[in-house]
């Protein structure tokens, strides 16, 4: 059986998920292939599946007719379901929703996008993003919706010896953030953190942000240069773009060696790929409840929160998190068997099954 998955750019938590579930539905006979429409940078990871880029309508005709598609999914363009049809499919679609921004624009969009479902789509999934959940429920739908998690394979990414190369200075304690340098990801209040405890705590501390520069507008990276010469942070900061993400593994692994964390401040998270990556490394992390999360982090179980816009919090969890080694061995090895046990890919293939049984596409295995 073969699967096209559909989105817009090979970049970021769809992309990484896209990788995961053509692993995990592999071992039972289910072949992904993957659409996406256009790519803003060089590096595409491996996804072990055929992986097309355009937005051709002629050539995703080809695609679509070679492919000998069972079902699409098509994952935040609801625009695409009744595109797809035009361009003569037949098949199942199943509209699947990972992030969409804050409540009242993921409530907008999903209002655009459920009588395009209705018309010419046969279901929607989602991870279990609480927001989301709670809108779908809103809404009288006359379709079939399948919520549950993504899928996260640890025998492929976890934590790593470091190559030599990488290991930082000795007493260099490191915090990292990842994401677009955007307003939702809110680099602002990355750095402000960094700031305070560099200036207030320890000044051997370095910040690492890991970014696809390629996504960012103009006007938004000059802000973000701006704010790191105006916080003189310009010796303390290192920013990596477009690390492999195979390569990631060592970087997390060194984040957490050094006695620092992953610090994720955005304002909204459908799932979050790179708080469950750290976590797999034995990189601890200090979160804004940015909804998607509270799947992944239990405060003082699986890693730790803070109020968003609170830098005083902020600060103050970091502390505990550097400080208190018995609080942090207690968060590293809980959060390993969180991922291990809610996000594990043998239960996400046995789902995505159900789901396609459900919406009559046969299995066989």
């Amino acid at each position: 059986m073969n699967i096209l998955f559909v989105y817009f750019i090979p970049s970021g938590g769809v992309e990484t998920l896209n990788r995961h579930r053509s692993a995990a539905l592999k071992k039972k006979n289910i072949h992904c292939h993957f659409l996406y429409y256009s790519k803003e940078r060089e590096l595409v990871n491996n996804h072990d599946g055929p992986t097309f880029i355009t937005n051709n309508d002629n050539e995703i005709k080809i695609i679509l007719k070679e492919g000998n598609y069972s079902a699409i999914i098509i994952t935040s363009d609801y625009s695409g379901l009744p595109r797809f049809r035009k361009l003569g499919y037949k098949g199942k679609i199943i509209l699947e929703i990972q992030g969409l921004g804050s409540q009242i624009i993921a409530r907008s969009e999903l209002k655009k996008a459920i009588p395009l479902v209705t018309a010419f789509g046969d279901g929607i999934l989602s991870s279990k993003t609480p927001h989301i959940m709670q809108i779908l429920d809103d809404f009288s739908l006359s379709f079939p919706k399948f919520i549950f998690n993504n899928c996260f394979d640890m025998s492929k990414f976890s934590y790593k010896l470091t190559p030599n190369k990488l290991t930082p200075k000795k007493n260099h304690l490191i915090l990292a953030w990842i994401g677009r340098i955007e307003d939702n990801k809110n680099w602002k209040e990355f750095l402000e953190i960094g700031y305070n405890l560099i200036n207030g705590y320890n000044s051997n501390i370095k910040l690492y942000m890991f970014e696809d520069n390629s996504l960012s507008n103009p006007i938004e990276r000059q802000r973000f240069q701006r704010l790191i010469k105006t916080l003189n942070l310009e010796k303390s900061l290192t920013i990596y773009s477009n690390i492999p993400n195979d390569k990631m593994a060592y970087y997390y692994s060194i984040i957490g060696n050094s006695g620092g964390f992953l610090c994720s401040t955005s304002k909204v998270e459908g799932f979050g790929y790179a708080i469950v990556e750290a976590m797999s490394c034995r990189c601890p992390v200090l979160t804004t409840d940015s909804d998607g999360v509270k799947n992944s982090i239990i405060h003082n179980q699986t890693g730790k929160f803070y109020s968003i816009g609170n830098t005083i919090e902020a600060v103050k969890e970091a502390k505990e998190l550097m400080e208190n080694v018995q609080l942090r061995d207690h968060i590293i090895s809980t959060a390993l068997d969180h991922v291990k046990v809610h996000f594990s890919p043998d239960k996400y293939s046995q789902q995505f099954i159900k789901m396609l049984e459900r919406v009559g596409t046969n299995h066989k295995g």
